[in-house]
């Protein structure tokens, strides 16, 4: 049975997402406090974890940055705050998805899910086997997970690994914002597509030798991304 952490400071916010999620057959526990929830999530062994921003002790923010500093699970903020600033921040800090209060209880479960499937698909029951995608001087081990760039290793989130090996798999192709989206948060954009701005630039940081003239995930203007090799 797969284990959820919800970490909101509104109790009935937090029980109706623990219900939903329990009569889908999930476990699902809740920690109303910021810090509790850190000590509960880096102690304990969870498939996904459910934040609010707004929280006391430590806001939500610090959870997302603290927590993708230690574990690779998707992260899915819930909050009230609507700002697009927020969002990109959010994402920014390692952050899968963002579902804005008030929300609909099937659909979170419905997100929840999408996120853990793709990330089982990639990280369980994969052949041992190594994978390798060469570029130039950039490695990818799809089975691994890992990549290399000029033989050293980098460290990237999940998320920002399955972008860069979904647009390394389809070299010299452009994809716009909403088919990156879509193709690998497997949900319609529903304007969230900042998401795929921050990862791209996220990425670029870590694989460009000049990620303001960037080699290998060109923007292709008006239109969208493209990998080149």
């Amino acid at each position: 049975m797969k284990r959820i952490l919800i970490i909101e400071d509104d109790p009935y916010i937090a029980e109706l997402e623990r219900d939903y999620f329990q009569l889908h057959d999930y476990d699902a526990k809740i920690c109303l406090d910021g810090g509790e929830g850190l000590q509960e999530e880096l102690g304990g062994e969870y498939d996904l974890v459910i934040v609010d921003l707004q929280l006391p002790g430590v806001d939500g923010f610090e959870l997302c940055k603290r927590i993708r500093e230690k574990l690779d699970l998707p992260i899915l903020i819930v909050s009230a705050k609507k700002e697009e600033i927020d969002k990109i921040r959010g994402f920014g800090l390692g952050a899968d998805d963002f579902v804005t209060k008030p929300f609909s209880p099937n659909e979170l479960v419905a997100r929840a899910k999408a996120h853990l499937s793709r990330y089982e698909r990639y990280m369980g029951g994969r052949k041992t086997e190594t994978e390798l995608l060469n570029i130039r001087e950039l490695s990818i081990s799809k089975s691994a997970r890992r990549v290399y760039v000029r033989g050293q290793e980098i460290s990237l989130t999940a998320k920002e690994f399955d972008v860069l090996l979904f647009l390394a798999a389809h070299p010299n192709r452009v994809f716009s914002k909403e088919e990156l989206f879509e193709r690998n948060w497997g949900m319609d954009s529903n304007g969230d597509i900042a998401t795929v701005t921050v990862h791209i630039s996220r990425i670029r940081e870590k694989i460009e030798a000049d990620p303001s003239n960037p080699q290998f995930i060109e923007t292709v203007w008006g239109a969208g991304y493209r990998f080149s090799v």
